[in-house]
């Protein structure tokens, strides 16, 4: 249900769950952050994360759910994975985002959003928290009050909405999705792994 493609430095992770809208187990999780990490290890230039279909991911498998996953360690760990990569990292947001999918996506550097997509997380109203540092990454890119309306109000977010609030880097036709990704991934590409971590640990 995950597959990585690698062409050189770049590094691509697909969601394809797509006749469940992508919705996350712990296996699947798991996965993505043994690829982050090995991205980490093997020196990639640029770490791109998507999914197959029209949703991105609808957030955790509702049945793993019942078992325990909305509190499971693994969502932090691939927040985390993410957050850590020296390289170029971009959420290529082919549709809508939901609930813990969040996390991934924040902890990368650049997000590009097809048209229609929606964003929301809805854990006030399923009575979880959301994952520790989803919070404070969410506030830093929006604002405290944005994240408030996305994560105590509920509010379901639209691409247009989400540009505009900066959640989003870039809003494209979903057919230019893909080219737009390799656009922001050329230079890093184009340069050595060492270049693009001594960039990216200044900007911070």
């Amino acid at each position: 249900m995950i597959r990585m493609e690698r062409n050189e430095g770049l590094w691509r992770a697909i969601i394809a769950r797509e006749a469940k809208a992508n919705s996350l187990t712990r296996a699947m999780l798991a996965e993505l952050a043994d690829i982050a990490e090995a991205a980490g290890r093997e020196g990639a230039h640029a770490f791109v994360l998507t999914g197959e279909g029209r949703v991105f991911s609808a957030g955790a498998d509702l049945d793993e759910v019942r078992a325990g996953l909305a509190t499971d360690p693994v969502w932090e760990r691939l927040s985390g994975a993410i957050a850590a990569l020296p390289c170029l990292t971009v959420a290529a947001l082919n549709g809508t985002l939901a609930g813990g999918a969040f996390g991934m996506v924040l902890a990368c550097d650049l997000r590009i959003a097809a048209e229609g997509a929606k964003f929301f997380y809805p854990v006030m109203k399923l009575g979880f928290l959301p994952q520790p540092s989803d919070p404070r990454r969410m506030a830093a890119l929006i604002g405290p009050a944005r994240a408030k309306m996305i994560l105590m109000a509920g509010q379901k977010i639209g691409a247009a909405e989400a540009l505009a609030w900066g959640l989003v880097d870039r809003v494209v036709a979903p057919e230019a999705l893909e080219g737009a990704v390799a656009a922001v991934c050329a230079d890093a590409l184009g340069a050595s792994a060492g270049h693009v971590a001594g960039i990216k640990w200044l900007v911070g």
